[in-house]
């Protein structure tokens, strides 16, 4: 992976491309948690790997990457997220959940078991969501979460520990 990103970073697009691809399903994961419509999310992913390719050169430490493809990622997000003035980011369907699941919409237990998590994370106060999603969704470390949302790591703790009593007391 690191060959790769100092390929990419060297202007090579198939290794740009690559990398992409290596990263599409846990960025729509993402974007999916923070936004609400398939539209935006394309959006956001679309705006993420114009800002990567246009930037990769400014990346310091490739072991960093999809740390900062992240935080690119939510920075995009939040933009489109203003723009639209939306309210809530988690007021799927079912139907709407599994058309754009990362499993195409498969009725497998992984999909119902990502619906399942989404219903769960819509219970949580809006700034442990992401949190939640980065941390069991795409399994970053508490250290990478603060960086990624420019955040104490003890408030990362502390969320990740009233979330789960909240969600004790729902279930």
């Amino acid at each position: 992976m690191t060959q790769l990103i100092k390929r990419a970073k060297s202007g090579d697009a198939e290794a740009f491309i690559r990398l992409m691809e290596d990263n599409k399903e846990s960025m729509k994961r993402i974007a999916f948690a923070y936004l609400k419509r398939e539209e935006d999310v394309a959006d956001a992913l679309q705006d993420t790997i114009l800002d990567a390719f246009e930037h990769i050169h400014e990346l310091r430490k490739p072991e960093y990457f999809k740390t900062w493809l992240t935080r690119i990622l939510l920075n995009n997000c939040t933009g489109i997220y203003r723009q639209s003035k939306r309210q809530s980011a988690y007021d799927l369907s079912a139907e709407e959940y599994e058309r754009y699941s990362p499993q195409g919409g498969s009725q497998g237990v992984e999909a119902q078991s990502d619906l399942e998590f989404h219903d769960l994370l819509k219970q949580l106060p809006e700034d442990s969501r992401m949190i939640f999603q980065l941390y069991f969704g795409e399994q970053y470390s508490i250290a990478q979460i603060a960086a990624i949302l420019r955040i104490n790591e003890n408030t990362v703790k502390s969320r990740l520990r009233r979330g789960k009593e909240q969600l004790r007391k729902a279930i």
